[in-house]
């Protein structure tokens, strides 16, 4: 009776679901690789693969295709893409261009 509130808070609101499967099946792709990553080399190389998986599920959950995304954000760099301005590649600012688009 101590949690109840925390425990029917998506009651109140339609936002929060009453479990946590969206979330274990957006990690699933990460556990069934995971004996890959015993090949990275390095804690770098760890570090790497963690950031590129989190910019690709970050497209998929914007519903961008993550290679479009990154074809369009890599380009966009390479032609000189102000770093103060960083904050308009993030998957949700970003639309891939007609030309990357699959």
């Amino acid at each position: 009776m101590n949690r109840w509130d925390a425990l029917t808070r998506f009651i109140e609101d339609g936002r929060l679901s009453i479990d946590n499967n969206l979330s274990e099946r957006l990690l699933r792709g990460i556990a069934v690789t995971r004996e890959n990553f015993l090949f990275l080399g390095s804690d770098r190389g760890g570090n790497r693969a963690a950031t590129i998986y989190t910019i690709v599920e970050s497209a998929k959950l914007n519903g961008l295709d993550p290679e479009a995304y990154l074809t369009t954000v890599l380009d966009r760099l390479a032609r000189g893409h102000p770093t103060n301005r960083i904050d308009e590649l993030l998957p949700w600012n970003v639309k891939p261009s007609p030309a990357t688009a699959p």
